[in-house]
């Protein structure tokens, strides 16, 4: 059946709707070009430079490059902290075939643990599979020599180099040095926050503690960068440019390797610490801290076992004795507190007291004992330092007063931090009434007042601090910063940083210095000076002053008994001293906890050290020992004491 024919009513109006239709669709058309035109005009022109950027962006890609760490040295060229390659075992997982089957082989050739192939599998699946990930770290040159004979059977198996620091004299210097380790989130914020997030976009590791950590804006050096090219995939095509880091500088110790590793030698495992300081400019010949640990455990990531393990000691390692360890001072603070005296004109040379073991107050039941039960008779200032009479100092402090003793006390450095280059130090105590209150909300009693006099009550020092105001002493007053670095290497010679100082003692009568070193130089070198037996015979000629330090109080009527004691409640052995004594070079303290008395334990440490430093030099003959004269009886002008 033929289908019906459409019949167009108006051909007219048929035509024009078209027409209409066809202009209208064209114009759209037309305005649709228009707009690509204009937005490729935008895209290809106007916008060119950014978006070429942006394709770089994607195409290069800026990686950073770590410098070099800076070396240190020691004052006599020795290497003390260098940069070592570490080989690692590494695999790139898309070009092995079967990785599980390869792991199994290399954990066969290399004794390769499970935790070590648990921690490979979650390595890989923060990386992409054509990143090299370690799979055993720290090889060693048997591993490397093993795995070499046999890589031809490892596709996408390799040893890869990189340097990290090594301290070839491990404990012998940790609590100078201290050491790098791993960045951590804490020192990432302090990074970014002090602007130098950037210079460490490729570095590992950062100084923790010691000289690595104070200076570390020396060693470290400035990030280099490398502009590559990569495909969509992220995969280096090849480097376009470098740009080369700079190394971080090479800097010099005070420190001399011989005098330290004889601190290490004398301390033989005991607690304790030894300082030596060149008495001309400050600068740190040797500081040891007994015990110590190796520093290189904490390089590459140390154990949990080994972190507690050394956490809790009982010998504490982790503490830097010289600079954060907290004693009381006793008598070797009494030549500070002599030549207070004198220039307060409390005492002179010539005041004399008798002693004859007990020191009271009037109403007072409370005795005061010196440490020679029968006491040491009539004693003058000389006397009084070389024999360490306490009856004296006992008295000295009482009539000098708590506000004048801890205003000079502070004035040598007591009780404040000292300013070495090391961050880990403390101020320790500096007692005073402000302190007390604050502290304790007491009042501050004549009875706290006496026992200050033979360096004990709420007193507390660090060896640093004693060791630096015996310089004090020796120099009349100039007061050395202790500097552990000398310099820096630039184009291979060493430029000194120079000595730092503070504002110096006022001490108005300069003779007053004299007195008091003499008297130092009678505890030495006459007949009943505490530290005489120490340093019989020497070449040169020293002066110094010994020290006991009580931990514990000892009953009235008790009598002090080592054994019965614990051995963490036995007295502490101090000593201070300086050689020459006519023109002195070093000055040393040695502090051996639990120990006893400073005169027969520290002391012949002391000697010892200074006997190094001295080997190999001539000295004149010593010459005769002169005794001080006897003065005149003066009578003590204090009718409130009853000796």
């Amino acid at each position: 059946m033929a289908r019906p024919r459409v019949t167009i009513k108006d051909h007219t109006a048929e035509a024009n709707l078209f027409a209409r239709r066809t202009v209208i669709a064209m114009l759209v058309i037309f305005t649709m070009i228009a707009m690509v035109l204009s937005n490729l005009y935008y895209l290809q022109i106007t916008r060119f430079e950014d978006y070429q950027t942006r394709s770089n962006g994607n195409r290069i890609k800026i990686l950073p490059v770590a410098p070099n760490r800076g070396l240190i040295y020691d004052r006599n060229g020795i290497l003390l902290a260098e940069n070592r390659p570490v080989f690692n075992l590494e695999v790139i997982p898309e070009k092995v075939e079967n990785l599980e089957k390869t792991l199994g082989l290399l954990s066969v050739l290399l004794d390769i643990d499970e935790d070590e192939v648990t921690d490979f599998y979650r390595e890989i699946k923060r990386n992409r599979r054509f990143k090299p990930v370690s799979l055993r770290k720290r090889l060693t040159p048997e591993e490397v020599a093993l795995f070499s004979a046999n890589q031809h059977k490892f596709p996408g198996v390799s040893v890869e180099a990189r340097l990290t620091r090594h301290y070839p004299y491990g404990k012998t210097l940790t609590h100078v040095l201290g050491y790098v380790s791993k960045i951590n989130k804490r020192d990432l914020q302090k990074l970014s926050e002090a602007g130098l997030e950037a210079n460490y976009a490729a570095t590992h590791d950062i100084g923790k503690l010691g000289v690595e950590k104070y200076h570390e804006d020396i060693l470290h050096g400035q990030v280099g960068y490398q502009e590559v090219e990569v495909n969509n995939q992220g995969r280096i095509i090849r480097t376009l440019n470098f740009n080369p880091p700079v190394p971080g500088q090479d800097i010099v110790l005070n420190i001399d390797l011989a005098l330290q590793q004889e601190a290490e030698k004398i301390m033989d495992g005991d607690k304790g610490t030894v300082v030596m300081l060149d008495s001309n400019n400050g600068g740190v010949l040797a500081m040891f801290s007994s015990p110590s640990y190796d520093p290189n455990l904490f390089v590459h990531g140390i154990s949990s076992k080994n972190y507690n393990r050394l956490l809790n000691s009982k010998g504490r390692p982790l503490i830097n004795r010289a600079t954060q360890g907290q004693y009381p001072p006793a008598s070797t603070i009494k030549p500070h507190l002599a030549l207070v005296g004198l220039e307060q004109k409390i005492v002179t040379p010539e005041t004399r007291i008798f002693d004859n073991g007990k020191y009271r107050l009037k109403n007072v039941e409370h005795v005061w004992r010196d440490w020679k039960t029968w006491g040491h008779g009539w004693v003058d200032l000389t006397s009084a330092i070389e024999q360490s009479c306490d009856i004296y100092f006992y008295d000295l402090a009482y009539r000098l007063g708590i506000d004048k003793i801890s205003d000079n006390m502070f004035e040598f450095g007591f009780g404040d931090y000292t300013g070495i280059d090391l961050h880990e130090e403390s101020d320790a105590n500096m007692p005073s009434r402000g302190w007390k209150r604050a502290r304790f909300n007491q009042p501050w009693y004549i009875g706290d007042t006496i026992p200050v006099g033979i360096g004990q009550s709420y007193w507390t020092v660090t060896p640093i601090q004693l060791v630096q105001s015996v310089t004090t002493l020796m120099n009349h007053g100039r007061r050395f910063i202790p500097q552990i670095m000398r310099g820096k290497y630039q184009d291979k010679e060493v430029v000194l940083e120079g000595s730092k100082e503070r504002r110096p003692l006022d001490v108005k009568n300069i003779k007053n210095w004299d007195i008091v070193l003499d008297a130092m130089y009678g505890v030495v070198n006459r007949k009943t000076g505490t530290a005489r037996k120490a340093f019989i015979d020497t070449p040169y000629v020293s002066a110094g002053k010994s020290g006991t330090a009580q931990l514990v109080a000892i009953a009235q009527d008790a009598k002090y008994d080592a054994d019965s004691l614990a051995e963490n409640l036995r007295d502490n052995a101090m000593y201070v001293g300086f050689a020459p004594y006519e023109k002195p070079e070093v000055a040393v303290t040695v502090v051996l906890e639990n120990a006893g008395g400073g005169s027969s334990q520290a002391a012949p440490l002391a000697r010892k050290m200074m006997d190094k430093y001295f080997a190999g030099c001539e000295f004149t003959p010593r010459p005769e020992i002169q005794e001080p004269s006897k003065s005149q009886d003066v009578a003590l002008h204090s009718s409130a004491h009853n000796h």
